[in-house]
């Protein structure tokens, strides 16, 4: 608990959400105001919580639930005074101490955006860009005698105000010939200055969108820009990047850079990353931006789905997972404060069926030649998708308080490394569980990634195999979280699970797997895998006669569905349907259906 003296500061961002951001001057100022207090934030909440802002959900519902939850009798921040900060100016004051200076950016290379908020973390620094017109926050926070007069501890221009990157020539205190994009040009500067000489964590990155949006808004509104999840990248020094994936199309950002210079960047920043990290997995924070750039629902060529599978594809080969911040609900604040949450040692699970409660409930039978699965058909639902902090960070305060959570069996797939950013929203979601609310990994266990890629020959890379470092990574947060079960693996476009990946998953998974590539049922060691079955969309209703449909009369048999942001009771109401359609079918938790497949193919197959 903290000390009842200390003082937690808060900032309220929520104006900025009604200005008319048609106005390129407006965006200018609701930009430099996101991406100055988000570099505050990462900077002093680095030790200890220090700074709260308010941004996310309407009015900043979102931040403000949290927060409540957290300043509830006896709780972590419960006895924290609370005092507001209204101006950029009185943030730094009250700060000024934690903060050396300022980076500033060149908005006629939108990329060092990024590059900046890499910096400050490095550099402990505010990020601001450059713009000397009276009443900016440059002019305010840097030039005006009436300001603090912060001193430039980086420039990311020339003195003359001219562009220090420019995609010519040589990059800029490099002997690196350019890339022939000025945006490639900037990341591979960040490279040689702080990723490979190891200044900044070699393991968290973010790919969040750059300053393009100031001059390219589209529909995109303000807390979209994904500034306010910086924070947590600055505060572990990480490394930001905005590349395409493709290398067969130029950007519609940089659309005149030699064809697939943004895939070679992306591939050179990850393989940088992983040199300074030695082969540990690396976590990285984001998404492609497919609702401003780089698929059709812009100017692209390639669609969404197979943008991020691309993607996928990339970083798998180089021991890097997502924690997918996929447009939407993909703006988070305060993970910077969050990752101090005093976390348990441990989290078991409330209770995991055993084959006495299989036979107690009737779904085994013992039988003269061994225990048999009883002959009705089983169903369970795989809850998503938790594979990125901030989907789960926004959904959580709904679907959790939803009256009928608890009234049918849903197996949850928070992925445990969102333990990250989040701690707060797996905490308590473990604290208020019901007897009904069972927990699993989600994609692809710890985090998102293709393990077909973990094992040679990998495509992007050419590294060696990651599969014992990913087998370690998974096996400390699936202890540390009471994991056994691991709800759903995408393989995405790689190649399907090679015995060995298989093997491993059945070491850190021993309650069973769900994927794709993979046959209907089968046990690997002794561990059953299950083939996923298909998304349920559209209403609960239509989603029982989905089952309805698929699930044959012939029993026993077992699937299990995947629903994306249905809350409890669109559950409850497509079991209620099922029922009365379908009576013999039965709704089980993951763990059960899985322990029904491995009793099943047993007693079928010798138990090989």
């Amino acid at each position: 608990m903290a000390a009842a003296e200390e003082t937690l500061y808060t900032y309220d961002l929520t104006h900025l959400l009604r200005r008319d951001l048609s106005d390129p001057a407006v965006r200018r100022m609701v930009w430099d105001e996101l991406q100055l207090v988000a570099s505050v934030q990462g900077i002093v909440n680095r030790l200890k919580p220090r700074l709260y802002v308010f941004l996310v959900g309407r009015r900043g519902s979102t931040d403000r639930f949290w927060l409540d939850q957290l300043r509830t009798p006896g709780a972590w921040l419960a006895d924290r005074k609370l005092v507001p900060i209204r101006t950029p100016e009185a943030l730094i004051a009250t700060f000024r101490p934690a903060i050396r200076g300022a980076v500033v950016w060149d908005e006629a290379v939108p990329a060092t955006s990024n590059v900046a908020a890499t910096a400050a973390g490095v550099e402990r620094a505010v990020v601001l860009r450059h713009d000397t017109a009276p009443g900016s926050l440059y002019d305010r926070l840097i030039l005006s005698a009436r300001g603090p007069e912060l001193p430039v501890v980086l420039r990311l221009y020339q003195a003359d105000g001219e562009p220090l990157f420019t995609g010519r020539g040589t990059i800029p205190g490099t002997g690196l010939p350019s890339t022939g994009s000025a945006k490639c040009d900037a990341y591979l500067w960040a490279v040689e200055r702080y990723l490979k000489p190891g200044r900044c964590n070699p393991t968290v990155l973010g790919y969040y969108p750059d300053a393009w949006w100031l001059q390219h808004p589209g529909d995109v509104p303000a807390e979209r820009t994904l500034l306010s999840n910086h924070d947590f990248l600055i505060a572990r020094h990480g490394f930001l990047f905005d590349l395409t994936p493709w290398d067969d199309e130029t950007p519609e950002d940089d659309p005149h850079q030699p064809l697939g210079a943004d895939a070679r960047t992306l591939r050179e920043i990850l393989r940088a990353a992983y040199t300074a990290a030695r082969g540990k997995m690396i976590h990285v924070c984001g998404f492609p931006p497919w609702d401003q750039k780089y698929t059709d629902h812009t100017r692209g060529k390639h669609g969404g789905v197979a943008t991020e599978w691309r993607y996928a594809e990339i970083l798998s080969c180089f021991n890097a997972y997502m924690d997918a911040d996929a447009a939407g609900l993909h703006a988070m604040a305060n993970a910077s404060l969050y990752q101090h949450y005093p976390l348990a040692p441990s989290y078991p699970q409330k209770h995991l069926p055993t084959e006495r409660d299989l036979i107690r409930q009737g779904y085994v039978v013992q039988t003269g030649t061994g225990l048999e699965v009883a002959p009705k058909p089983y169903v369970a639902f795989y809850v998503g998708d938790y594979d990125s902090a901030a989907w789960l960070y926004q959904t959580l305060p709904e679907f959790w308080n939803d009256p009928a959570r608890g009234t049918v069996p849903l197996g949850w797939a928070f992925n445990p490394v969102l333990q990250e950013r989040f701690p707060v929203g797996l905490a308590w979601a473990r604290r208020t569980a019901t007897p009904n609310d069972y927990f699993i990994a989600g994609d692809s266990g710890a985090g998102y990634l293709n393990p077909g890629y973990l094992v040679p020959p990998r495509k992007w890379s050419g590294l060696p195999s990651g599969l014992p470092a990913w087998e370690a990574f998974n096996a400390a947060l699936y202890r540390k979280w009471g994991l056994c079960l691991t709800g759903f693996i995408i393989d995405g476009n790689a190649p399907p699970m090679s015995r060995e990946v298989l093997e491993a998953y059945a070491r850190f998974s021993p309650c069973g797997v769900v994927a794709q590539k993979i046959p209907p049922m089968s046990l690997v060691r002794g561990v059953p895998f299950l083939r996923m079955g298909p998304d349920l969309t559209g209403t609960s209703e239509q989603g029982a006669d989905t089952i309805a449909a698929q699930t044959p009369s012939n029993a026993p048999s077992f699937a299990i569905y995947r629903t994306i942001l249905w809350s409890p009771s669109g559950h409850k109401a497509l079991v209620d349907r099922l029922h009365q359609i379908r009576p013999d079918i039965q709704v089980v938790d993951p763990h059960t259906l899985l322990l029904l497949v491995k009793t099943y193919l047993q007693s079928h197959a010798g138990g090989k």
